[in-house]
């Protein structure tokens, strides 16, 4: 059971925020491209597929991330109990647990049609170089945007098994929404990064940072009403588009606090509400 507890610490399995923010960009992607109008029992399956390819890729991140960092997660008060940084589970138990979850996302993997196939595989640099990131450059957020909304056009080409504009721009705007509420998760642990020297977009735009913030999710939302115009859907659709405004403008962004870390992670975390809230508007677009 002790074994149990620290591989779910390690992959962090309780926290479902993490892989939930990794799915719902995939399942928008299944949205916008699947016809609601025939069998649904494709969706369901691919639902599945990309759920199960979220939980186990986040979790092999979340582990090699914990492998790199475990100097600097030791200096951080938030990150210094991780099994790895504290050394309740060690570096080579960690390697090994990683190339298995990446061995059973293969499995899933190969259920999709080859395009899908090479077009994740060569995916796989983005997701294991971005935690090196924070130490080269200060726009960390931004490598993790490209890498977590990639799903996005993966879903896409599973049902068109082809690219085109929408999902691009769709996958552009993500980039976005990412880089504004992963700036406000930095947030949290801005004096400690400050301190080891770790660089992020809190730490670049610490003095304006709702300015930042409001730009990102403005370009988010400026490519959500283009998606609703290149889909043709109809007035329904830009009018359920006000839920979607009016979390980011005004619960993220108008009350926020970047000096206290327990409302950083509650924006950060309504974010797996907004998952839903534009799934829903995909849905509005599609039906109506």
């Amino acid at each position: 059971m002790q074994n149990i507890k620290l591989f779910i610490e390690l992959t962090r399995l309780n926290r479902p925020i993490g892989y939930m923010l990794l799915f719902w960009p995939c399942l928008w992607g299944l949205a916008i491209a699947y016809d609601f109008k025939s069998d649904l029992n494709m969706f369901y399956f691919y639902f599945f597929l990309f759920l199960m390819g979220s939980i186990l890729m986040r979790s092999a991140g979340c582990i090699v991330n914990d492998i790199v960092d475990k100097n600097f997660d030791k200096k951080v008060e938030r990150t210094k109990n991780r099994p790895i940084a504290s050394g309740t589970v060690s570096v080579n138990l960690g390697i090994i647990y990683s190339i298995s979850l990446c061995g059973i996302a293969f499995l899933v993997l190969i259920n999709f049609n080859k395009f899908t196939i090479l077009m994740a595989l060569l995916s796989m640099p983005l997701a294991f170089t971005y935690p090196l990131m924070k130490r080269f450059t200060y726009w960390p957020q931004l490598f993790l945007g490209i890498t977590f909304n990639y799903g996005l056009v993966l879903a896409w080409i599973s049902i068109k098994n082809e690219i085109s504009i929408i999902p691009i721009i769709f996958y552009f705007g993500a980039i976005f929404w990412t880089l504004g509420y992963d700036t406000i998760y930095g947030y949290q642990d801005i004096k400690d990064d400050e301190i080891i020297g770790v660089k992020s977009t809190s730490i670049k735009f610490k003095d304006n940072p709702k300015k930042f913030i409001s730009l990102c999710y403005l370009l988010f939302f400026i490519c959500l009403i283009t998606i609703g115009i290149l889909m043709n859907f109809k007035f329904p659709y830009f009018l359920s588009l006000i839920v979607t405004f009016y979390h980011l403008s005004i619960y993220q962004i108008k009350d926020l606090e970047v000096n206290n870390p327990s409302t950083c992670l509650k924006k950060f975390k309504s974010n797996n509400i907004l998952g839903m809230i534009i799934f829903i508007n995909i849905l509005v677009g599609k039906i109506f």
